[in-house]
């Protein structure tokens, strides 16, 4: 990883504060890693503020949806970017049992629903009102889905929620997962280009958005009757037919990690990132190809001010 050049002041610091605060330093703090590229920044800024505390961090694979169970067991100690919006029941259940606690909410103002390119509005005319999906959806047919159109959605491992949406607005469309979060990015790169038709679930903060014109279909505003009551909503019959639930964007961890790592709990908790901070980082490493180390790195270095008190307040 690129060095942020604080040896000395890091060393200083360490021997600042007493290993009590500090806790297990000689054992590393493994944090998951997701599906998409915001979550990669997300955690790495995260990593690097704990490094800047003198603490081990390892970087973990780990499945979305399915990663709690790791987390109770201390085998990961944190995920940093959780979608309230797509997050597993498993998350609940776990957070009830005691063995994962909350870290508070991270900060990015986001939203996610169904969308298309700008160029679409041409091909289905009536977007962005979701009514009209219902009389163009032959246009995003294809082989695999006729006589329905196809939305393309979130990768399985990130839930269904296009789908979701799909069957509780009686929409005539096959929601076909996306392979990754690349594969996201390559069906609008490709609609873009060749200006064909495309529906897809997507989400802000994203470079995308901007550099392919993403804009979101209306939907039904969201609210929790529509998920839990049928009769809510333009569909009597499903719960669903209404736009994604405001999303909440926040942090979760193992439960022993106060006790193991004090000032790492604290600083996790008290971690926050905007929009405007992660976005360009996301399009440096997806459009111009660098790596999440060094982006981040680079951000670190010309940001101090922004994270550096986070990690002193911790310490001191």
């Amino acid at each position: 990883m690129k060095s942020l050049g604080l040896g000395i002041a890091l060393t200083a610091m360490a021997g600042a504060v007493g290993a009590t605060e500090l806790g297990a330093v000689d054992e590393p703090i493994r944090l998951a890693i997701n599906e998409w590229t915001g979550q990669h920044v997300t955690t790495h800024v995260a990593g690097q503020m704990l490094e800047a505390a003198g603490y081990k961090v390892e970087y973990v694979t780990a499945g979305y949806m399915n990663m709690y169970q790791a987390m109770e067991d201390g085998e990961l100690h944190a995920a940093l970017e959780i979608w309230s919006s797509n997050v597993s029941d498993d998350y609940a259940k776990k957070v009830a049992a005691g063995g994962v606690e909350e870290l508070g909410d991270l900060g990015l103002d986001a939203k996610e629903g169904i969308a298309y390119p700008a160029h679409v509005a041409d091909i289905c005319p009536g977007l962005p009102a979701w009514e009209a999906l219902r009389d163009c959806a032959q246009q995003f047919a294809t082989a695999e889905t006729i006589p329905s159109g196809r939305l393309v959605d979130y990768p399985a491992d990130w839930g269904t929620p296009g789908a979701d949406r799909m069957t509780g607005l009686d929409l005539p469309f096959k929601a076909v997962p996306a392979g990754s979060e690349g594969a996201l990015i390559a069906e609008l790169r490709a609609s873009t280009e060749r200006k064909s038709p495309l529906l897809i679930t997507f989400w802000q903060p994203h470079w995308a958005m901007s550099a392919y014109d993403v804009q979101f279909v209306d939907l039904p505003v969201g609210e929790d009757a529509c998920f839990n009551d049928p009769a809510w909503g333009p569909n009597p019959n499903a719960v669903n037919d209404c736009d994604f639930a405001p999303s909440r964007i926040f942090k979760a961890g193992w439960s022993g990690m106060a006790d193991k790592w004090p000032a790492a709990h604290e600083i996790l908790s008290n971690y926050q990132l905007s929009v405007a901070d992660q976005q360009p980082m996301m399009g440096a490493i997806d459009v111009d190809g660098g790596s999440v180390e060094e982006v981040v790195a680079d951000w670190m270095a010309a940001n101090e001010a922004k994270w550096r008190p986070v990690v002193d307040e911790a310490l001191h």
